[in-house]
């Protein structure tokens, strides 16, 4: 009876072990859905790049800065602004290159950043992964339809960099009900972008100044929180000199931000000046647009 059990035992082992073996192989291969790249990457409208799972050493520039990408017949389309995300490009962005499809990667031909070669690993039906052996990073992106993806959260979750998309914010409105306060006189508010984007200045430049010669009165850390309406947000800025300044940040439209001074009851509105577009055309490029920007995951 021993025997049998060990011939039994020899006999179906192999396949137990070969069947274990094929379940590893589909798991990492984009071809386990029965279906081949291009076909993949392009039955989603969006990829969304999940920054913060993120893994490895190295960059890959136009991914790091980019909020989604899309891939539509060798073109290649991003949204790297929040300003204007859902209807800039139809939802899909601005193009920032082209790509071309091999047996089991993709390579991207940046119009700014030049020739990445990434290869594709699928995670489930709507989840991959994209790796640079070159340098040594991984990124992991999600699929989704235009129809289906919230713009709105990830304008929210990450609203931090919309303030950032303007070179400086101008003070255009100024409530009549509230308590005279400091922060009456500042007419400029700057949210600077890169490090670790908790740094603002303000001007008291009269209105109306060239946005290129303002002349910046302090610098300062701000910091922005949530509250229980996912459209409101707590701004600090922390003014040394008179201590913390909150507000009740709320957003007007894509150039238009409406700060209520929590303390007085004062309510201001400022406009954006000088919009910063991420990665349009290396003429264009500015020194904001280096910055490596770590999103929120939505």
């Amino acid at each position: 009876m021993k025997t049998i059990k060990l011939l039994l035992l020899a006999i179906i082992t192999p396949f137990i072990l070969n069947s274990c073996t094929a379940d590893v192989i589909i798991a990492d291969d984009y071809h386990s859905h029965g279906i081949s790249l291009p076909e993949l990457m392009e039955s989603y409208d969006l990829w969304y790049v999940d920054y913060d799972a993120t893994t490895g050493t190295g960059d890959v520039p136009f991914l790091t800065r980019a909020f989604t990408i899309s891939l539509q017949d060798g073109r290649l389309f991003a949204n790297n602004n929040l300003s204007g995300i859902g209807t800039t490009g139809n939802g899909f962005g601005i193009r920032i290159g082209s790509y071309g499809y091999y047996p089991n990667s993709i390579r991207f031909y940046h119009d700014v950043y030049g020739t990445f070669e990434l290869e594709v690993i699928q995670i489930n039906s709507n989840k991959i992964k994209l790796y640079s052996p070159s340098k040594n990073v991984t990124y992991y992106l999600t699929g989704y339809q235009r129809n289906t993806f919230d713009y709105n959260r990830l304008f929210n979750d990450n609203i931090h960099y919309f303030l950032q998309e303007y070179k400086a914010w101008e003070k255009v409105y100024t409530s009549r009900i509230g308590a005279l306060n400091d922060f009456d006189k500042e007419n400029y508010i700057q949210f600077i972008a890169g490090g670790n984007d908790k740094n603002f200045r303000s001007s008291k430049d009269l209105r109306g100044t060239s946005i290129n010669t303002l002349y910046w009165d302090f610098t300062g850390l701000y910091g922005i929180t949530n509250t229980s309406n996912p459209y409101l947000k707590n701004l600090t800025l922390d003014y040394d000199f008179w201590s913390n300044e909150s507000f009740t940040l709320s957003v007007i439209n894509d150039h238009r931000i409406r700060l209520y001074h929590n303390a007085s009851g004062t309510t201001y509105e400022f406009e954006g000046r000088g919009f910063i577009q991420y990665m349009r055309n290396a003429a264009s490029r500015t020194k904001s647009d280096e910055v490596v920007r770590e999103k929120n995951t939505i």
